[in-house]
């Protein structure tokens, strides 16, 4: 008898039992059998009825985030496996499975510190102007929360903050930002006032380098890396698809790539409940959004 949490995809029992292996491109599968309803089924996991293993995917994610172009990735592969991938193939991948993790991502809690910083990066999407928005945290490193958006307005910078406050819930006590003005209102807005201290739950802290009052450090350390990471890209292709790669760039930096100056992933610090047991985390991730759908 199988594991409780196998239900069958058809009918949602778990009177479930083994019932042989499928052989596949990707090599054998196994074949359940629901007891109640009398039908053969294989978990339908995020590579259900993908061509390519999955361990070949989350290297082409892993290459991608490191910094290697598609078409250098298409070379790699073809060096490597039999059955090569096209660079849009890869692309593909990238952007499914961005997604995939992210939605995943975006709901766990975190334990960080008083503060964040905000700031946004300009790029260029089709010779239009369009912008990453994101928070970070300068204990742990994590970047908290982040948007990819078409401008930089009040409506999205709110965004980008109360997705923050979700995931931290009263942490979060001062948020430091650059001397845009958009910016004042909003902090007010986020954490609420406090009418028996008279005054508001969260201090904006306003960090002016052309005034010469300094650099956030932290978060423009971030944005360099970043920048260095989408040289290559040459403006992104489209909106959509530079929104969802962006995406996968935070779950690179918060969980894949470990930073120099803690010796650690941000997520052992902002997530420490969090196991990933193997040094595929991508595969890791994956398999732990899986189990949550």
């Amino acid at each position: 008898m199988m594991k409780q949490e196998i239900k069958c995809p058809h009918c949602k029992k778990i009177d479930i039992v083994r019932r042989g292996y499928f052989q596949t491109s990707k090599g054998k599968q196994q074949v359940y059998f629901c007891k109640s309803c009398k039908k053969k089924f294989k978990i339908r996991n995020s590579f259900y009825r993908m061509r390519n293993h999955e361990k070949k995917i989350t290297l082409c994610l892993d290459l991608f985030y490191r910094g290697m172009s598609l078409r250098k990735i298409q070379e790699h592969l073809q060096a490597f496996y039999p059955h090569n991938a096209s660079h849009m193939s890869v692309l593909r991948w990238v952007r499914k499975y961005s997604v995939v993790i992210g939605n995943y991502t975006d709901k766990l809690k975190l334990q960080i510190g008083e503060e964040i910083q905000v700031d946004e990066m300009e790029f260029k999407t089709k010779g239009k102007k369009t912008w990453f928005i994101d928070s970070i945290d300068p204990k742990t490193k994590f970047m908290v929360s982040s948007e990819f958006t078409k401008t930089r307005e009040q409506v999205e910078l709110k965004k980008v903050m109360q997705k923050a406050k979700i995931k931290t819930g009263n942490q979060i006590k001062i948020i430091t930002t650059d001397g845009y003005l958009a910016y004042e209102k909003i902090v007010k807005g986020i954490g609420g006032y406090n009418n028996k201290l008279g005054k508001h739950n969260i201090r904006h802290n306003i960090v002016n380098a052309s005034r010469g009052e300094g650099f956030n450090h932290p978060i423009e350390r971030l944005h360099n890396n970043i920048r260095e990471r989408t040289k290559i890209f040459r403006g992104f292709g489209s909106f959509e698809s530079a929104k969802v790669i962006m995406k996968g760039y935070e779950v690179f930096h918060n969980f894949i790539r470990k930073h120099q100056a803690i010796k650690k992933y941000p997520y052992e610090l902002a997530i420490p409940n969090l196991k990933l047991n193997s040094p595929n985390r991508w595969l890791d991730l994956i398999k732990l959004a899986d189990k949550t759908i």
